[in-house]
């Protein structure tokens, strides 16, 4: 009988709130998402983990192969089932992405001019996406270019 009650309710939701229907499935913050992935993939001990593609998340993994913190990134399957592959490394066992900042958020972009763009607090890299690409802040300050703060990854 809780059964049946159960099912009636959960059928009641549906039809109240339609616009619930609509977002089941869908990922809200695509980049806090992969960040969130890559952590609990390196904390379960994985050697690597599948992340939804897009170009925007494949340049901040390119951003972050190039600094060390994760290995070769691959692109796999098609179209609308297209994934990257990521190779996660590890230090002594322990992870090497220890911990990722989220600076600019869906509701909350913050941008700042290269002279602002100091090093991170943590001693790792901070992220950013500029008219000539995403890169670190070091390589911003280099290129006289600023943008929007992404993430702080350590």
């Amino acid at each position: 009988m809780t059964c049946v009650v159960f099912v009636s309710e959960s059928w009641l939701i549906e039809e109240r709130y339609p616009e619930l229907q609509n977002l089941a499935g869908k990922i809200m913050d695509p980049i806090s998402d992969m960040f969130i992935r890559i952590k609990n993939a390196q904390k379960a001990g994985h050697e690597s983990v599948q992340i939804y593609h897009s170009k925007f998340k494949h340049e901040i993994l390119k951003v972050l192969e190039r600094s060390g913190f994760v290995g070769k990134i691959e692109r796999k399957g098609k179209r609308l089932r297209r994934t990257l592959e990521v190779a996660l490394l590890y230090k002594d066992e322990a992870p090497k992405v220890n911990d990722v900042k989220l600076i600019s958020k869906p509701s909350r972009r913050l941008y700042a001019p290269y002279k602002e763009l100091g090093r991170p607090r943590h001693g790792g890299i901070i992220i950013l996406s500029t008219p000539m690409g995403v890169m670190t802040s070091i390589d911003a300050r280099k290129a006289k270019v600023g943008g929007q703060l992404i993430a702080e990854v350590w």
